[in-house]
């Protein structure tokens, strides 16, 4: 049988295996260029809501009597915060305490004897109305309040700020970013990574207030501004 006289599906065959095939394209396997860069941001919020720490600490002959005045003056500071618009679910004890009370001279023996009890009861308090912050003050000294561990100002939800932290941080990176391919005579590419290093929550602003014995008018606060922070760092391909 001649080739003219073959089937043409069997032709066409044949041509194929002796066609030779074109050569495969070849991966480049030339590292991607790229810059890696660190941006900062930063946004400033004034605080809408303050905690504060606060307690009473008595003393008594006998650990029943040194409890039973705590519970006694803390019942009466508990319910002065509530009459101040304090809310139940934002008072919260964060410590209770009975020490012995000891003498400064010990006896022939070298042992002190114990003199009396104390007792303390902490707890922690946030106002969510600033403009109250004064009166609540008073309030609680007035009710018999011995103790306070200052003032921390703070955002309720610092959600808006933080992200306008994180949008300053890109643009930074950005402007770093652009900067360096320039000078290394490249165009700047997408973006192949973001990494947020640690975007800094706004640190409560501490301001220590003294307790009075008597409060004649509403204790001066001023929460002022708070600044936040966040860090990226944001990997580019250079072109």
């Amino acid at each position: 049988m001649t080739p003219t006289s073959l089937p043409r599906h069997l032709v066409l065959l044949a041509a194929m295996a002796v066609t030779p095939l074109p050569a495969l394209a070849q991966e480049s396997t030339e590292p991607k260029r790229t810059v890696s860069v660190q941006g900062s941001g930063e946004s400033t919020a004034v605080p809408d809501m303050a905690s504060i720490t606060l307690g009473v600490t008595t003393e008594g002959r006998t650990a029943g009597r040194a409890l039973d005045e705590n519970s006694r003056a803390m019942a009466g500071v508990i319910d002065a915060l509530e009459a101040a618009g304090i809310a139940e679910r934002d008072i919260a004890t964060t410590s209770v305490n009975l020490n012995p009370l000891y003498d400064q001279r010990p006896d022939a023996q070298g042992r002190r004897a114990i003199r009396g009890y104390q007792a303390s009861n902490q707890v922690r308090i946030r106002v969510r109305d600033l403009e109250t912050l004064g009166t609540t003050l008073d309030a609680v000294a007035e009710a018999g309040a011995t103790d306070m561990h200052g003032i921390a100002f703070g955002l309720a939800d610092p959600t808006a700020a933080l992200d306008e932290a994180r949008r300053d941080a890109m643009a930074d990176a950005r402007r770093r970013a652009t900067l360096y391919a320039e000078a290394a005579g490249a165009i700047l590419g997408p973006v192949l990574s973001i990494n947020e290093a640690g975007a800094a929550r706004p640190v409560p602003f501490q301001a220590g207030v003294a307790m009075r014995a008597e409060a004649a008018m509403a204790v001066p606060v001023s929460p002022g501004e708070q600044t936040i922070r966040a860090n990226v760092t944001v990997v580019y391909t250079l072109q």
